[in-house]
């Protein structure tokens, strides 16, 4: 029996930084969407819990040897008594450290992903949830919804964009979260309201680790058919929203060959 869960990659619609918390993270205020498309996570029974990972962004976490994925099996395991294990094989079709959630999405299709092959309550993987990361919740979620606290505080919000056709653009450039939280300039700008009228505060200061998101940004604002653009999370990649499916698929043609790009829609 080999089951198989989606890992959606993370679209941030708009990430409002608000301050720096006593624990060392930061509260945010921030629209999560998903796309239709990300990584694939397989799994099949097994004694032990165990992790292979394939695709075209294996190569990037070859000597991770405390993938997301795999430790969020062991905690759901832990928390749930369960003595069974599973041969996870992750395909990873999103690049790492990118701002799309990757890691954090793999790790939450793990608990979806094992909560059914082990038959077990959904509400042990809601606890490992937030353990693995402020991201996590949101993916295990995988649906659009605000995000407060340290993001992991969750409402279900209708943004009016699901179906929309997106078009995602990455330099081919990792970029650090916690290098990029740590170049915050600490200046509020204020609540979010409408995503739409938001920000990234994120975006300057992942400019100075990476400029060339600059270039995507750039890019994507002279295509046609583009109603909205945004880096996402704390980069570098860069999202844009089009009118149609026919002029972001346009766009695709068209993106710079060193760069990875993703035309999807939002769910």
């Amino acid at each position: 029996m080999r089951l198989s869960e989606p890992a959606p990659a993370k679209l941030n619609l708009a990430l409002h930084v608000r301050g720096r918390r006593p624990d060392g993270r930061h509260t945010l205020e921030t629209v999560f969407a998903f796309c239709t498309d990300g990584d694939l996570l397989h799994a099949e029974p097994a004694d032990e819990l165990t992790l292979e990972v394939i695709g075209p962004f294996a190569g990037a976490l070859a000597n991770d040897g405390d993938n997301l994925a795999l430790r969020a099996a062991r905690l759901l395991a832990e928390r749930a008594e369960v003595a069974a294990g599973a041969a996870l094989v992750l395909d990873k079709r999103l690049p790492v450290a990118s701002g799309i959630g990757g890691g954090s999405a793999d790790a939450a299709a793990a608990l979806r992903l094992l909560t059914r092959m082990w038959s077990i309550a959904p509400d042990h993987a809601q606890w490992v949830a937030p353990v693995l990361g402020a991201d996590v919740p949101a993916c295990l979620l995988s649906m659009t919804a605000r995000g407060d606290g340290a993001g992991d505080e969750l409402q279900m919000v209708d943004a009016g964009a699901s179906g929309a056709p997106v078009l995602l653009v990455n330099p081919g450039v990792a970029v650090s979260t916690g290098e990029v939280f740590a170049r915050w300039d600490g200046v509020d700008r204020g609540p979010l309201g409408d995503w739409r009228e938001g920000r990234n505060d994120l975006a300057a200061a992942a400019l100075t680790l990476a400029p060339a998101i600059g270039d995507v940004l750039n890019w994507l604002g002279r295509q046609g058919g583009v109603h909205f653009l945004r880096m996402s999370g704390s980069g570098a990649t860069c999202f844009a929203l089009f009118d149609d499916e026919a002029t972001r698929d346009a766009a695709a043609a068209d993106c710079p060959a060193e760069w990875w790009r993703l035309a999807t829609f939002l769910r």
